[in-house]
């Protein structure tokens, strides 16, 4: 039996809002999807698409959530960690290996683990990670659009853009901004210190 191989990847590590979201996808030999890349190199349409049928083909695949809570707690970089922790460890199949995309570790993985800059690029278990993750992040960050219309989560998913920025200093922070992050934190003193 061949070496079951896990790719891991994080969305939205450099948002001001919302959280962090991590994927592992066991794909298996001859998987069949084609058009795997690095997800923020494909169009939405695309993306969609393609985690449809990354769903329907993988061996195995697991989406985790980091909250602002736990952002706020641990910092960015090791909440990001911590929820691919819990994706590979939720897997319904345990990996011999597992290929992170970055250059850091989670901690408390058993099996073979290495690092892959720009992985997502490279590798189809990671490109396919890529993908879950930040179309789970996406669907996630459209549902808080409904919730706070105000900021336009729909347009920029919450990352640091000329109209979020607009938005902050207009409107003060909401429910989940990030507090430790500059932009939010100055947004948070001129609303002085309160959250909508």
């Amino acid at each position: 039996m061949s070496e079951l191989v896990a790719g891991v990847d994080e969305a939205g590590r450099g948002p001001l809002a919302g959280p962090v979201c991590a994927a592992a996808v066991i794909l298996g030999q001859g998987h069949g999807i084609s058009g795997l890349a690095d997800s923020k190199k494909l169009t939405p349409a695309r993306r969609e698409t393609l985690a449809v049928e990354i769903k329907a083909k993988a061996l195995s695949w697991r989406i985790e959530f980091a909250d602002l809570e736990e952002i706020e707690r641990c910092n960015i970089l090791h909440a990001s960690l911590n929820a691919m922790r819990r994706a590979v460890q939720g897997l319904d199949r345990q990996p011999q290996r597992i290929l992170i995309d970055g250059n850091q570790q989670p901690p408390g993985l058993s099996g073979q683990v290495e690092t892959f800059v720009r992985g997502d690029d490279r590798i189809a278990e990671i490109s396919a990670a890529s993908i879950l993750a930040k179309t789970a992040r996406d669907a996630l960050m459209l549902a808080y659009h409904q919730q706070f219309p105000q900021y336009g989560f729909d347009r920029h998913k919450g990352y640091g853009t000329a109209l979020h920025l607009a938005a902050l200093q207009r409107h003060g922070p909401c429910a989940i901004h990030r507090r430790s992050y500059a932009p939010v934190k100055r947004a948070l003193l001129q609303s002085g210190g309160n959250a909508k």
